[in-house]
């Protein structure tokens, strides 16, 4: 069995010590360092390099912006925690390489789900509240055209907007997964992008998806 070696970070000591109780009592998940603020986090993160960093958006000195685009710079998965549905810092650390984020509400069994889905490489789209902020925060945003992309790419793309998975994504084009996969990953390497999230922000910005469509069937 493959264990997740996981970064946790976060100022409130009691949701420090509750995530890490969470996250190391997952069969599949070590737990390699709790870190009270965004500087400690990125000391934590190149001395043991997890494979995911839990990193709260707000914390005092380097916040969790700052702390996402120093341990995805080392090759570090970040995921983001925020108390707030509609944070603008968080559209930032999206585009700093985080690969998603979620409220600190989040449940227990949620949160060991997300850290996995993040160490898969892939991207926490899944929530609605995730392509809310999306929408709302790349209108402000301006950003190149698209590079040309195949009809069938752009259409895959579209339904990543929607945050859709892989297998979803067959099922709707009718397809087979691995075809599916051979898609994403040419799209993102024309787009010189890192994963899903960053797909669906360059969506977004270039209006190839418009607001609302994303929460469309």
């Amino acid at each position: 069995m493959t264990v997740i070696r996981v970064l946790v970070a976060d100022d409130q000591p009691v949701v420090l010590r509750g995530f890490t109780a969470v996250l190391a009592a997952q069969p599949d998940m070590a737990v390699v360092g709790a870190a009270a603020d965004g500087a400690q986090a990125v000391r934590l993160a190149q001395a043991e390099r997890p494979d995911v960093a839990v990193l709260d958006v707000r914390m005092p000195g380097v916040n969790g912006i700052e702390a996402a685009r120093a341990v995805t710079g080392l090759g570090v998965r970040a995921l983001m925690i925020t108390t707030f549905d509609l944070d603008a810092y968080v559209y930032d650390a999206l585009l700093a390489g985080a690969s998603g984020f979620l409220l600190k509400d989040v449940r227990a069994g949620d949160l060991a789900e997300a850290v996995r889905i993040v160490a898969r490489g892939e991207a926490l789209l899944a929530p609605t509240v995730t392509r809310r902020l999306i929408a709302e925060f790349t209108r402000r945003r301006a950003a190149p055209p698209l590079p040309s992309l195949t009809p069938r790419e752009s259409e895959v793309l579209r339904l990543i907007a929607r945050g859709l998975s892989n297998a979803e994504i067959a099922e709707t084009l009718v397809v087979s997964e691995h075809t599916v996969k051979t898609h994403v990953a040419r799209l993102l390497a024309k787009l010189g992008l890192r994963d899903r999230t960053q797909a669906v922000i360059h969506a977004y910005e270039t209006g190839l998806v418009r607001i609302g469509e994303a929460d469309g069937p």
